[in-house]
């Protein structure tokens, strides 16, 4: 068990913490890696491929360790659940060990670069059972609960300090997500995709997923993120401002401002621009996530994208 569930270092203080880049974009479109759907845990199965996912933290660590941030690590088990799992021909038993294998990974990269400057959270990254641009399959709260417990119980019996669920595209899968984890003794943070309008892909809006998540599981989650949508996406709807705002405490942009559907199709990758991406990561900070304190990015970004949020918001707090 981690040493620190009973104290995230990214709890306990607004000391910035950098997430990594978007690993799935940066292998297919940087490396020309074939993914089949999606899945960077794949890599995992040769040295090879574990070397590879070596060098996309190894870039975000150096550049968290230069900038005095702490780095939060995520597995590459996005796609490492049930149905996926079938799909690529992994039993049950073989996600299992991929999972596990995917945590080992993560604190090799701790013990190698972890400083009291640069602290370093691990988290299991869990996906959607369905698609991460729509919501094209729908559970209940208790089918949720009991499809994502598997994964979560892999990760509560390794180092991974918390648990994640990433590109949440419609309420009930966060919300048995988060009694799952609940169930098993383990932080969970929960982050949700939006479409161009600020709204989920299910049409509801990130006031209603935050506050029904909230009110359903006795806010058990540690905070929320938002991630998979370009910041013009969802700056509107943080100007009402309100206390669900405040639960806000992450976010992983999307480089391009293409809506899901265009990116869906896209045969080039659309790395927008860095230096205003973070400049515009300043403006959310600055005027709506006051605890925005984990910066990242998600489709199209790579370390040039990070550097620029680091450099935009440690600038503006005088750092």
């Amino acid at each position: 068990m981690s040493q620190y569930r009973s104290c995230l270092p990214l709890l306990d203080s607004d000391r910035l913490f950098l997430a990594s880049g978007g690993l799935e974009t940066s292998l297919v479109f940087h490396e020309g890696i074939d993914l089949p759907h999606f899945a960077s845990f794949t890599l995992l199965k040769d040295d090879a491929g574990v070397a590879l996912l070596e060098q996309h933290f190894d870039r975000f660590c150096s550049l968290a360790r230069y900038r005095e941030t702490g780095a939060m690590l995520d597995t590459p088990t996005w796609r490492a659940n049930r149905d996926w799992g079938q799909k690529l021909g992994y039993s049950e038993s073989a996600l299992e060990d991929v999972n596990r294998r995917a945590v080992d990974l993560l604190v090799r990269q701790r013990a190698k670069w972890q400083t009291p400057q640069t602290p370093v959270v691990i988290f299991g990254s869990l996906g959607p059972r369905g698609d991460g641009y729509q919501a094209d399959t729908h559970m209940s709260v208790d089918e949720a609960r009991d499809y994502h417990r598997t994964q979560i119980e892999t990760f509560a019996a390794t180092e991974a300090d918390l648990v994640g669920g990433n590109t949440l595209t419609y309420i009930d899968e966060a919300i048995g997500m988060a009694l799952a984890a609940r169930a098993c003794a383990m932080p969970i943070f929960l982050s949700f995709t939006v479409e161009t309008d600020g709204r989920l892909p299910s049409g509801e809006t990130l006031r209603e997923a935050i506050e029904r998540a909230d009110a359903e599981t006795d806010s058990y989650a540690s905070f929320f993120m938002i991630n998979c949508a370009h910041p013009t996406h969802f700056k509107s709807t943080l100007q009402s401002g309100g206390d669900w705002v405040q639960r806000i405490r992450g976010v992983r942009a999307n480089a391009s401002r293409r809506s899901h559907a265009e990116l869906d199709q896209a045969l080039k990758l659309d790395d927008g621009d860095p230096v205003e991406l973070g400049e515009q990561y300043k403006e959310l900070k600055g005027l709506f996530l006051r605890r925005m304190s984990i910066v990242g990015g998600c489709c199209g970004t790579d370390v040039r994208h990070a550097e620029q949020m680091c450099r935009a918001i440690q600038r503006m707090e005088g750092a």
